[in-house]
């Protein structure tokens, strides 16, 4: 059944990902349709944290969703872009087992907690660094001076990336999400760059791996080269996928992260007091800002055989939305939800997933983001908005900041 709300002003910037408080209108679909057939989206919705926990982890929910993100484009781009959604498909947060299974297994020999742990002290010069040269000037963009030249930055060490070749792999890397973050709606304004971005992005990969293969370093393509399991290897075209999709998660979610909490923290004057006087509240901190504005906001999930949830027939073929910042928010499992608690207990967020595809790189977000807030709240104690209204990108599943203006 569809309710009146398909027909607000809400729910239609909610389809093009252009709502700037998203809370509002996830509490009111959870209160009066939580399990919503959408015909704009043509999907079921689930918000409810009952719903989206257990669907996260059900084996009746395929992760192989480029085939609808294809069919959703007009039949001369689908065939225009089919290395598009073929390439897409290699992710291996697109798979299913047996093949997630084969390709995470391989892909995690090169993404060990060991090796997340011993990247703290580089993390932490990054940073440092960050700040002392803003130390002067009074003010910054948050999110282009700050949030995302840290995790850019990592990733790109990891990979074994040089310095003098970075300068573009950020907006190539927001092409992709645009595109792997799209709805129905607005899916075919962002495919055409996200082709032209993922060609510029393969060609590079390429022709790093093949001097990898000659000569190599301490760094994570060398590593994902030579990885082995059970006398099994990467492809050439599994290598350039798993380059791009780190890549591309590398540089995003975690600027999310960082910059949707420095905004919630100067939001919240008191938590930020809290977090001042008491630098051991990071960890459960960082739980919270994940909680609070989830960087991944919707997983999509194929229906492989007939279900039911609150009478309603998810029927095989059709598609759901599980968002995960809805659950989140939602009262009946998190008391006082829309309430930021540095200290917040108990805090089973989904923000990162959960079961085979819970996220890979989640140890390596957490540290990021212990280190970068932490440096901020410390050195930066003065820290104000400079705007009103930061304005945010217009996505229906990354969100994220797109400048968030601050003196100091």
């Amino acid at each position: 059944m569809t309710t009146n709300i398909e027909q607000t002003e809400q729910y239609v910037a909610f389809c093009r990902g252009a709502l700037a408080n998203l809370y509002p209108f996830h509490h009111r679909l959870r209160s009066e349709d939580p399990v919503h057939w959408s015909n704009t989206l043509d999907s079921w919705i689930l918000t409810r944290y009952a719903d989206v926990l257990p669907a996260l982890s059900d084996a009746r929910l395929s992760a192989n969703r480029m085939p609808v993100f294809m069919n959703a484009l007009p039949e001369p781009m689908r065939i225009r872009h089919a290395s598009l959604g073929k390439h897409f498909s290699l992710f291996f947060a697109n798979l299913d087992p047996p093949e997630h299974t084969r390709f995470r297994g391989l892909v995690s020999q090169s993404f060990t907690p060991k090796m997340v742990k011993a990247l703290a002290p580089m993390i932490q010069k990054i940073v440092e660094g960050l700040l002392d040269e803003l130390a002067g000037k009074g003010e910054m963009d948050a999110i282009r001076d700050f949030a995302y030249p840290i995790p850019a930055t990592v990733i790109a060490e990891m990979l074994g990336i040089p310095p003098a070749d970075r300068l573009n792999f950020g907006q190539w890397s927001r092409d992709l999400t645009n595109f792997l973050g799209a709805s129905k709606a607005t899916l075919q304004e962002v495919a055409d760059q996200a082709q032209r971005s993922l060609q510029r992005l393969t060609e590079y990969f390429q022709g790093l791996i093949e001097q990898r293969r000659g000569n190599p370093q301490q760094d994570l393509i060398s590593s994902l080269i030579t990885v082995e399991e059970q006398g099994d290897l990467l492809s050439e075209e599994e290598l350039v996928a798993t380059c791009n999709f780190l890549l591309m998660a590398g540089h995003d979610t975690t600027t999310n992260l960082i910059g949707s909490s420095i905004l919630a923290l100067l939001n919240n004057p008191d938590e930020l007091q809290k977090l001042k006087a008491d630098p051991s509240l990071i960890e459960t901190a960082v739980e919270e800002f994940l909680r609070y504005e989830s960087p991944l906001q919707r997983q999509t999930r194929v229906v492989l055989e007939d279900f039911e949830i609150d009478g309603r027939t998810i029927q095989r073929g059709q598609t759901v939305w599980l968002i995960q910042g809805a659950a989140n928010r939602d009262p009946e499992q998190f008391p006082e939800p829309d309430r930021l608690d540095v200290g917040r207990q108990d805090n089973k967020h989904v923000a990162l997933g959960a079961g085979i595809h819970f996220c890979l790189g989640a140890s390596l977000a957490r540290l990021e983001g212990q280190i970068a807030i932490t440096a901020i709240v410390q050195r930066l104690p003065k820290l104000k908005l400079a705007t009103d209204n930061p304005p945010w990108r217009q996505n229906v599943s990354f969100r994220g900041l797109k400048s968030l203006p601050v003196r100091f």
